[in-house]
C-alpha cells in the first residue's frame, strides 16, 4: 500500500499551513511592516484633548481654591495668635541687629554671652530711663489736653469770625431766616488715669517687655548655633555651603538694615527733640521719641508726626498767628530730607521699597496687628525682599516689591 502524500502549502490558492512548513519558521503577521497603524478618528482625537484641557482647568481652579483658603486660614492664625508673634518678631529683629556687635566680640576672644549681658544690660537701662522720663510727660500732657483745647478756641476766635459770618450769610439767603449758633453747654470730660488702670496694666506691660528681653539675650546668645545646626540637617555638601552662603548674606544685610534704620530713627528723633526745644514746644523729648517710633512707617508717620506737632503748637501758642506752624513745617522739611536724600545714600539701592507695596504692607499689617503692626510692617517687607532676593523659588516677590 503506497504511503500518502505530504501536504503542502498552495501559496496561490490560500491554504492553511499543513505538517511540510518548517518548524522554525514564523507565521506572518496580519499587519505587514510597511503598513501604517491604525489611527484614531480626528473627532475622538479632539474630543479626548478637550477632556484632557478640561480636567487640567478644574484641576488649577481647585489649586487656587486651596491657596486662596489656605492664605485665609494664615491670616486668621497671625491674627489670632499676634500676642505671641508680636513679641517673638520684634524679638528676632532687635537680635538681628545687635547680633554684629556680639560678633564683633566673639572675634576678639570674648565669651558671647559676656557680650550679650553686657548688651541686655544696656538696654534695660536705656529702656528704664527712656520710660522713666517720658511717662511724667505723656500723663500731663493727657491730662492737661481738654484744658489746653478749651483755651485754644479763644485765641483763634478772631481768625474765625469772618468765617462764621460768612456762614451765617450763607444760611440767612439758603433758608431765608437768621441763622442761629446752637451752643452746647456739655463741657467735654476730662481724660483721667486711674490707679487701677496701671495696676491692671502695668503686669501685662512687664510680662511682654521681659519676654522681649528673654528672647532677645537668647537668640544673642544661641542664635548662630541654631543656624549651625539647620544647616547641620540639609543633604549633601553641595546644598551645606549654598545654605551657608544664603543663610550668611540674609543676616548679614538684613543687621546692617536693621541697625541703620535704627539710628537713622533715632538720629531723626534727637534732631526733633533739639528743634522743639529751639522753638520752646514743650515737652521736647516726647515729641522727639514719637518722631522716632512713627518714622518706621514711611510716609504715614511723617505727615502724622507733622499733623501732630501742628496741634501741639498751637495748642501750647500764646499768641494765634502763623508762626505757630514753624515747628511742623520744619519737621517737615526734616523728614523730607531724610527720606528723600539721607535714608537712600546710606542705605543703597537694594533696601528701596515701592511706595505701593509700602502701603499695601501697611494696610495689611495695620489691620491685622494695629499699631505693632504698623511699626512692624516695614522692616518684616524689607526683610522678606532680602530672603527673597536670595532664594531663587522667591525671587518674583523681590521683583514686584522694589523700587
Amino acid at each position: 500500500m503506497s504511503e500518502p502524500a505530504p501536504l503542502h502549502t498552495d501559496i496561490a490558492g490560500g491554504d492553511s499551513v499543513g505538517p511540510s512548513m518548517p518548524i522554525g519558521e514564523a507565521a506572518p503577521s496580519e499587519a505587514e511592516p510597511g503598513e501604517a497603524e491604525p489611527r484614531y478618528p480626528p473627532r475622538q482625537l479632539a474630543r479626548g484633548l478637550q477632556t484632557t484641557r478640561g480636567i487640567r482647568r478644574h484641576l488649577r481652579a481647585v489649586r487656587v481654591l486651596l491657596n486662596v483658603m489656605l492664605f485665609l486660614a494664615l491670616m486668621y492664625t497671625i491674627t489670632l495668635t499676634k500676642a505671641l508673634l508680636i513679641p517673638l518678631v520684634l524679638a528676632a529683629f532687635l537680635g538681628l541687629a545687635l547680633n554684629p556687635i556680639v560678633a564683633a566680640g566673639a572675634r576678639l576672644h570674648l565669651p558671647r554671652w559676656l557680650t550679650a549681658s553686657v548688651l541686655m544690660i544696656g538696654l534695660i537701662v536705656g529702656i528704664g530711663s527712656g520710660v522713666g522720663l517720658l511717662a511724667q510727660p505723656a500723663i500731663g500732657w493727657f491730662h492737661g489736653a481738654p484744658a489746653a483745647i478749651r483755651s485754644f478756641v479763644p485765641k483763634f476766635r478772631h481768625l474765625t469770625q469772618p468765617l462764621e459770618a460768612a456762614n451765617r450769610a450763607t444760611q440767612t439767603l439758603v433758608n431765608g431766616n437768621n441763622f442761629t449758633h446752637a451752643e452746647t453747654t456739655g463741657q467735654p470730660a476730662p481724660m483721667s488715669i486711674s490707679a487701677w488702670d496701671v495696676v491692671s496694666t502695668t503686669p501685662k506691660v512687664l510680662a511682654a517687655v521681659l519676654s522681649v528681653l528673654l528672647l532677645v539675650f537668647f537668640f544673642l546668645i544661641y542664635g548662630d548655633t541654631m543656624l549651625r545646626r539647620l544647616v547641620e540637617i540639609t543633604p549633601g555638601f553641595a546644598y551645606k555651603r549654598h545654605a551657608v552662603t544664603i543663610v550668611r548674606g540674609i543676616q548679614t544685610e538684613v543687621s546692617r538694615y536693621l541697625l541703620t534704620a535704627l539710628l537713622i530713627n533715632a538720629s531723626l528723633g534727637a534732631l526733633t527733640s533739639g528743634m522743639l526745644w529751639l522753638y520752646k514746644v514743650p515737652d521736647p523729648l516726647l515729641w522727639g521719641a514719637v518722631a522716632m517710633f512713627a518714622n518706621f512707617i514711611p510716609y504715614v508717620g511723617a505727615i502724622v508726626t507733622t499733623a501732630l506737632l501742628a496741634v501741639v503748637s498751637m495748642l501750647y501758642a500764646k499768641d494765634a498767628n502763623l508762626g505757630v506752624f514753624l515747628p511742623a513745617l520744619t519737621f517737615a522739611g526734616i523728614t523730607a530730607v531724610e527720606g528723600n536724600l539721607v535714608t537712600p545714600m546710606i542705605q543703597g539701592a537694594s533696601m528701596r521699597l515701592s511706595p505701593i507695596a509700602i502701603l499695601l504692607w501697611l494696610l495689611v499689617w495695620g489691620w491685622l496687628w494695629g499699631i505693632p503692626g504698623a511699626l512692624l510692617a516695614v522692616p518684616m517687607l524689607t526683610c522678606t525682599k532680602l530672603i527673597a532676593q536670595r532664594v531663587p523659588s522667591w525671587h518674583w516677590f523681590a521683583v514686584i516689591v522694589q523700587r
